[in-house]
């Protein structure tokens, strides 16, 4: 679903311990960086869209590893980015921000199920998009939600917002020796299978030629220069753009 603007349309992946502060699910201070954070990246005239996460109220993997639990604690998880949907939603529109919120999944009266005609539409009138749910199925990470949503919506870019500089050689919360890469190849990613983000995401990202950038987002200001291309974090991209 490509256009003329695809250059200046990104998909964020947010997780949802951006929201979070002090042992409590939600932090009244977090919450209004990140909007503050999204709202700069509209006035820059990017088209945006944000895949919210649920890992502050629950996370599907770590709370039921395996087993027939699993999916419905991935169940819960989908409904948990529900929730920090409608807490971002709520504050950007206190903020005066114009913003559009859909779901993987119906819940009437609450949320638009997801329609990326009608995202697209909405992106393209400079609203900021929130998609809640997931893909919609079990055993899927955000991760790769994002990375099917920005692909649906013929996205440039795909930001993913962690709490590192980017992507490392290993992780430099435990390895001091760590090397931050400022760029590195899809295929590389996959090969050294390094844990910067869900595989399933990377190799999704890889077939369809969709570059992402791995940022530190409690940096302020570096949403809006990662939406806007500037050289924050990690860019991974073709083989090409990796030299």
């Amino acid at each position: 679903m490509a256009s003329k603007d695809a250059s200046r349309r990104v998909v964020l992946k947010l997780s949802g311990n951006t929201l979070t502060g002090s042992g409590q699910a939600f932090d009244a201070g977090a919450i209004a960086f990140i909007a503050a954070e999204l709202r700069a990246v509209a006035a820059a005239y990017v088209q945006l869209a944000v895949v919210v996460g649920g890992g502050n109220i629950i996370r599907g993997a770590a709370f039921c590893p395996a087993g027939p639990g699993r999916i419905l604690a991935d169940y819960s998880g989908m409904l948990a980015t529900l929730i920090n949907a409608l807490v971002l939603r709520d504050r950007l529109e206190s903020m005066g921000v114009p913003v559009a919120h859909y779901c993987a999944f119906p819940v009437p009266r609450m949320v638009e199920l997801f329609q990326p005609e009608r995202c697209l539409a909405e992106m393209e009138a400079g609203k900021v998009v929130l998609l809640a749910g997931g893909t919609g199925n079990p055993l899927l990470t955000t991760d790769t939600a994002a990375a099917l949503r920005a692909a649906e919506l013929g996205a440039g870019l795909l930001l993913k917002a962690t709490r590192v500089d980017g992507v490392y050689s290993a992780d430099p919360e435990k390895d001091p020796a760590a090397k931050l890469f400022e760029r590195i190849s899809l295929r590389e990613v996959l090969q050294r299978r390094l844990t910067v983000m869900d595989l399933t995401a990377v190799a999704f990202c890889h077939e369809h030629s969709l570059p992402i950038r791995v940022f530190n987002y409690a940096v302020e200001g570096n949403i809006r220069r990662a939406a806007t291309g500037e050289a924050v974090g990690t860019l991974i991209g073709s083989d090409e753009d990796a030299r």
